[in-house]
């Protein structure tokens, strides 16, 4: 399933079984959420350079989300990656990674960072931010992007005489200004629309159904496994 909202939610999600990409509009990167098996097919068939890959994000360490971890991971190497990559997951899964590389014999050529999940906020990174809740054997989560301020006009700016300067930010973030002669300035009339900021929300079960509704209730995109 392929969700499009690149107006209203500046970013493209593919959901596969029990996991899905996430890739934001303003950046090449892009983030997956459980490496299930197959994982970098899906990747290819959405058009995406699995180069691009920067952030794993596991939310338990059932085969399902991980069997296609290994084979990622290798694929990395095979094509010559050099920068890092950030994996998100529980703990054990540190001992999961060594014993695959000692039994493959294996090295990486690039280094991976390993960030153990714990609830609250685990990334906070080009406007975005993923929230982690412990919920039945699994991590859920809530993705939230902030809006975005639209471009700032300065032709318009210029037509009204306004000199560069620190003004040209507080119109930017659509400050009204009284001038002495009680003429009226609104920032939002020197800047496009802004983008909306949208909440979606990922969880692996249902069974916490009162957290479900609390961490959904503001939520326009709401997948369940």
């Amino acid at each position: 399933m392929i969700f499009r909202y690149f107006n209203v939610y500046p970013y493209l999600i593919r959901q596969s079984d029990l996991g899905f990409i996430i890739r934001l509009s303003d950046t090449k990167d892009i983030w997956i959420i459980n490496c299930i098996e197959g994982c970098q097919f899906n990747v290819f068939n959405s058009n995406f350079k699995l180069n691009n890959l920067s952030k794993l994000i596991i939310t338990s360490l059932h085969i399902d989300n991980i069997s296609g971890l290994l084979g990622l991971l290798s694929s990395l190497n095979l094509i010559g990656r050099f920068k890092s990559l950030h994996i998100y997951a529980p703990i054990d899964l540190k001992y999961y990674l060594d014993l695959g590389k000692k039994y493959s014999r294996t090295n990486f050529s690039y280094v991976i960072y390993l960030h153990v999940i714990t609830t609250g906020l685990i990334v906070n990174q080009y406007g975005c931010r993923i929230y982690a809740f412990y919920g039945h054997n699994n991590y859920d989560f809530v993705i939230l992007q902030s809006e975005q301020y639209g471009t700032f006009c300065l032709d318009q700016a210029r037509k009204n005489y306004f000199a560069p300067g620190p003004l040209y930010g507080k119109l930017k973030n659509g400050s009204t200004f009284l001038f002495p002669d009680g003429t009226i300035v609104n920032g939002c009339k020197f800047t496009s629309h802004n983008l909306l900021g949208c909440q979606l929300s990922f969880f692996a079960s249902s069974f916490y159904r009162k957290q479900v509704i609390e961490n959904t209730i503001f939520s326009r995109i709401i997948l369940l496994n």
